[in-house]
């Protein structure tokens, strides 16, 4: 018993002589700058007081900010660390007391920095070429390695000496390149705690800016109200502005320039003189600038001062046309007179023409002055910029010339004309002499006279052999006179023309001949072609003569037959002798067999029809009055055997693939009319004849339609002149003027025209004269009234004859227009005719007649 209570009070008395315990929860702490965390001291055994001490062992009381202590009850005590920094690392300590008793424990409390990047700017700029350094300022505790890395890889500075990675972290890049652009990784890393931070950084590369002029010098022209347009092209990273400069003053848009939205273009407005010089085009953007000069010329087109129009006499030693002439180059002048250039210097053999040019002026001295040299002539000032070019006219006064022909063949009642063509200025007068009797005299009743401004004509109408012979035409004007004697000589009819050769087909021939040798004074009409069977009676048909006429077709002629031909030829006097007779044989028809059966039991018959297709018609192009109307006529060839149903035309311009749609012409027709066709076009024409067997093989002729008349060139003269439609206008009102006065003229002296119309149908007035009947019906062949109008010759395109057609011609010698018996000449082929009317052409055909010009009918 006594032995527990022994132990108890032991136990007891240990106890209390017990030391007292204190312990710090965590042991270490560690804490990133800016954090908080607090330390828990525990303590076993009675403690009285229990106080925290700083690292300087200053005792920490409860009022402070940024470290607080807080007693949880007798056995512990709490102290925080609020937002910690460097200052707050050291060992703390915690100390309990109890009287004298006391007990302490301390912690060490470090404080780190964790990777903070405090200046990593992103985007980072540079310009090409520099040395870059991209900053990333990282700082921690302790110091971060720092790794740098573009486009996903570490760069390696060892195997690019561009790169190197600075004591401070920077990535420098050396000479940096566009082509180094982009998103670099900066890259800190704590290897003892693992810790690892990163920033992307954005490096822009800006490229300076190159500049180009697109034409370094730009010429313009002044005093034109033109513009001037001056144009860079810049690049650059950033794109880089743009901006004009002129005398060191940046330019604007407003009412003198123009700058485009890109700046790039400057457009200078109503360019004077002034604005000559030189223009700064500047390129900006943040890597810098640069500058471009371009010079601007400004030059004046050259101009025509001083021209003056000039009058001389015909045998004056000299006279001198005068130009002056303004611009910028000085410009050079140079002389044309027709088709002729005058240059510096001496211009003929005889030094007749001389050119001086001193400066801006030019003269050009014509010496020993010939009426020839009368006429328009054209100075022109020329520069590298332009030219101007004005007319000056250069009289000539002298004394008159006659022209023309001095015989003239008629014969014996059929009028004549004798033209006196006289040149002089100012202009003559004209008188007729004959054996030193002025024309006409009062007892000549055939003779008339008829004036214009430059022909006087004689019109004699022979009554015997003594009208035929010498008439004196003199003209006269203040510079002097001169006479011509003209001869009236008694016309003959023609030789017989020369068959050369013929040249047969099944129903055709064609008949190649020499013209007549003589012609008897007066051209050759028509051409009589007779041909028989041997011991017949002669058929024969006429054919209007045209220029270069050496061949002719009969046709109707009948297969494996023999004939004779002969020809001969008529003039306005007659018919001349016929030529030999000379033989041929026609070819036989081309045969192809065609056999048909018919077998009604029991008998069966074949039949056989001799036939073939035609041969091709040989063609002929004929120009028409319009340049782009053309008539096309072809000779009918060898039918084969069986008629020509009809002949199938087509054409197209060679320029062209697409056909016209085709034109059938009925088998009698021997031509086609093609209107409205392109000026200044080549054509191909294509005819084929038909007929119940097939097609012929084409007739192909080509040919090319005249330029447009309409055309009007451009006006010599720099001048503002009229337009073409002005032009046009003016002519066509004084065209219709001319018409009002000729036909009041012919209405009250003719008794003819249109007002006559109008009073014979309206107001029931006499109609003309047995006179206007017999001009209508082509018997007579000049106007037999007192009118002074020149004879005159009318005739049809499509008839031929030569005293039928349109408005009237200048009259020749003689105008012969009926046959030797006084009938007048016609030829019953035109009776038909017919339209055809396809696309943009216009056809016209009329049978049997044979393909001719009048480029012989000419008056006699």
């Amino acid at each position: 018993m006594l032995q527990i209570r022994d132990l108890i009070w032991g136990l007891l008395f240990a106890g209390c002589a017990a030391a007292i315990q204190v312990q710090i929860t965590p042991t270490q702490g560690e804490i990133s700058v800016g954090e908080s965390k607090f330390f828990l001291c525990e303590v076993v055994g009675d403690a009285k007081d229990i106080d925290w001490y700083t690292p300087s062992g200053e005792k920490i009381l409860p009022n402070r900010p940024d470290i607080f202590v807080s007693r949880g009850d007798e056995t512990m005590s709490t102290l925080t660390i609020y937002h910690a920094n460097v200052d707050s690392a050291g060992i703390y300590k915690c100390v309990a007391r109890n009287g004298d008793k006391e007990a302490q424990a301390t912690v060490q409390v470090k404080i780190f920095q964790k990777i903070t990047f405090q200046s990593a700017p992103s985007p980072q700029e540079f310009n090409e070429g520099d040395d870059a350094d991209i900053v990333c300022d990282v700082v921690s505790s302790p110091p971060p390695a720092i790794i740098w890395k573009h486009k996903g890889s570490r760069i390696q500075v060892a195997k690019d000496v561009r790169f190197k990675i600075m004591v401070n972290g920077h990535l420098q890049i050396r000479g940096i390149k566009k082509i180094d652009e982009g998103m670099y990784n900066c890259e800190a890393r704590i290897m003892a705690r693992g810790e690892i931070d990163f920033k992307m950084i954005k490096v822009v590369v800006n490229v300076l800016p190159t500049i180009r002029a697109r034409l370094s010098e730009v010429n313009a022209t002044a005093d034109s109200d033109r513009s001037a347009l001056l144009a860079c092209d810049a690049d650059g990273f950033p794109e880089p502005t743009v901006t004009w400069a002129h005398n060191n003053v940046v330019l604007e848009t407003g009412n003198k320039y123009s700058v485009s939205d890109d700046g790039s273009e400057l457009l200078i407005k109503s360019v004077k003189k002034v604005d000559e010089g030189d223009y700064t085009c500047i390129a900006k953007n943040k890597a810098g600038e640069k500058a471009e000069e371009v010079s601007l010329n400004v030059f004046v087109k050259p101009r025509i001062t001083y021209l003056n129009n000039q009058t001389a006499s015909e045998f004056d030693e000299q006279v001198t046309l005068t130009c002056e002439a303004s611009g910028d180059p000085t410009p050079t002048i140079s002389w044309s007179f027709q088709n002729r250039v005058f240059t510096e210097g001496e211009q003929s053999l005889d030094r007749n023409i001389v050119v001086r040019t001193h400066a801006r002026v030019s003269s050009l001295t014509l010496k020993n002055v010939l009426f020839t040299y009368a006429g328009q002539y054209l100075c022109t000032a020329s520069n590298s910029i332009g030219q101007d070019i004005k007319q000056l006219y250069l009289e000539v006064r002298y004394a008159p010339k006659i022209l023309g022909p001095v015989t003239v063949y008629t014969w014996e009642g059929n009028a004549a004309n004798i033209s006196c063509e006289v040149e002089a200025y100012p202009g003559a007068s004209v008188v007729w002499f004959r054996d030193g009797l002025q024309l006409p005299s009062s007892n000549t009743t055939n003779m008339k006279i008829y004036n214009t401004p430059t022909i006087s004509y004689l019109e004699i109408t022979p009554d015997s052999q003594n009208d035929f012979g010498s008439y004196n035409c003199t003209a006269t004007n203040v510079m002097g006179s001169e006479s011509k004697e003209f001869i009236l000589i008694q016309a003959e009819v023609p030789s017989s023309p020369e068959i050369e050769q013929v040249e047969p087909f099944s129903s055709t021939a064609v008949v190649k001949f020499e013209e007549p040798d003589s012609m008897g004074g007066v051209p050759i009409i028509k051409y009589r072609v007779e041909w028989r069977l041997t011991g017949q009676d002669w058929t024969g048909k006429e054919h209007y003569a045209s220029d270069d006429m050496t061949a002719i077709t009969i046709v109707g002629l009948k297969p494996e037959t023999t004939y004779e031909v002969k020809m001969s030829a008529i003039n306005g006097k007659g018919e001349g002798e016929s030529s030999l007779p000379s033989t041929f044989k026609t070819e036989p028809v081309r045969y192809s067999f065609t056999i048909s059966s018919e077998t009604p039991p029991p008998i069966a018959t074949t039949s056989v029809a001799l036939k073939g297709e035609p041969s091709a018609p040989i063609l002929e192009v004929k120009v028409q009055e319009r340049g782009n109307t053309l008539k096309v006529n072809w000779i009918k060839q060898d039918d084969g055997g069986s008629p020509i149903k009809h002949y199938l035309v087509r054409y197209k311009a060679k320029h062209v693939s697409d056909w016209k749609p085709e034109i059938r012409i009925p088998h009698n027709s021997e031509y086609v009319m093609l209107s409205g066709l392109d000026w200044n076009t080549e054509y191909e024409v294509h005819v084929v004849a038909e007929n119940q067997q097939g097609k012929s093989e084409p007739g192909v002729i080509s040919f090319r339609t005249a330029t447009d008349p309409t055309t009007i060139p451009d006006a010599v003269d720099g001048g503002s002149g009229l337009g073409t439609g002005a032009i046009v206008g003016i002519l066509i009102v004084v065209f219709f003027l001319l018409l009002v006065g000729v036909d009041v003229t012919c209405y009250f002296l003719n008794k003819c025209g249109l007002l006559m119309c109008i009073a014979v149908n309206f107001c029931g007035k006499a109609g003309p004269g047995a006179k206007s009947k017999d001009m209508e019906e082509g018997q007579a062949a000049f106007t037999k009234d007192e009118s002074k109008e020149p004879i005159v010759e009318v005739r049809t395109e499509e008839e031929q004859t030569p005293n039928q057609g349109g408005g009237p011609t200048e009259p020749n010698e003689t105008t012969p227009l009926t046959e030797p018996d006084g009938k007048t000449v016609k030829d019953d082929s035109t009776k038909c005719e017919t339209e055809v009317k396809n696309a943009t052409a216009e056809v016209k055909t009329v049978p049997n007649e044979a393909p001719q010009t009048n480029g012989n009918e000419s008056k006699a």
